[in-house]
């Protein structure tokens, strides 16, 4: 027997664009359901603040600093974000920086966006944000360094191989212009 699934309707300001899920979300009276899924949590701190949603703000979520750290121009470090998570079955995390933690912290996440696969679950697995300090900083605790998003895994792909494309071609990676 198929397990229940929990649907939570969203307000119309948070809809997103995209190809409807079969059987997933229905319209009703400019609200759209979205089914629910379960994100189990473990906090390794009482200090960090539990994770949320940001009404009006997406669907990405932050993720916060659990330690405090100095941190020296061109040093590379591992932040601990205290929390060990297991992912829904069939779904990948990825973990990005804010659009604004370059500006207030100076630090770039060398491998952005991170990839959690399902199978980094355990207790002490926790998640870190890896980081490159551009300018002498400092991490303070609940620091909103990163944000995540889960993403269903891809299907499994057949790759054929093909003499053409048949397509046109675009010009390559950076072609489009900058205006």
């Amino acid at each position: 027997m198929a397990a229940r699934q929990r649907i939570r309707l969203l307000p119309k300001h948070q809809r997103r664009m995209e190809e409807p899920r079969r059987g997933s979300e229905a319209r009703d009276e400019g609200r759209t359901e979205k089914m629910e899924e379960k994100l189990k949590v473990r906090y390794h701190s009482k200090e960090i603040e539990k994770l949320t949603y940001i009404e009006g703000k997406g669907d990405w979520i932050d993720l916060r600093s659990a330690e405090e750290r100095k941190i020296k121009k061109g040093e590379f470090c591992r932040i601990s974000l205290g929390i060990s998570v297991e992912l829904p079955q069939g779904y990948e995390m990825l973990v990005a920086p804010r659009s604004s933690t370059f500006q207030n912290f100076g630090l770039i996440q060398p491998n952005s966006p991170g990839v959690v696969d399902e199978s980094y679950c355990g207790d002490n697995d926790i998640l870190m944000m890896p980081v490159y300090a551009l300018r002498d900083t400092e991490i303070h605790i609940n620091d909103r360094i990163c944000q995540f998003r889960i993403l269903r895994h891809q299907p499994r792909l057949c790759f054929e191989e093909v003499e053409s494309l048949e397509n046109e071609d675009r010009g390559g990676f950076g072609a489009t212009g900058i205006r």
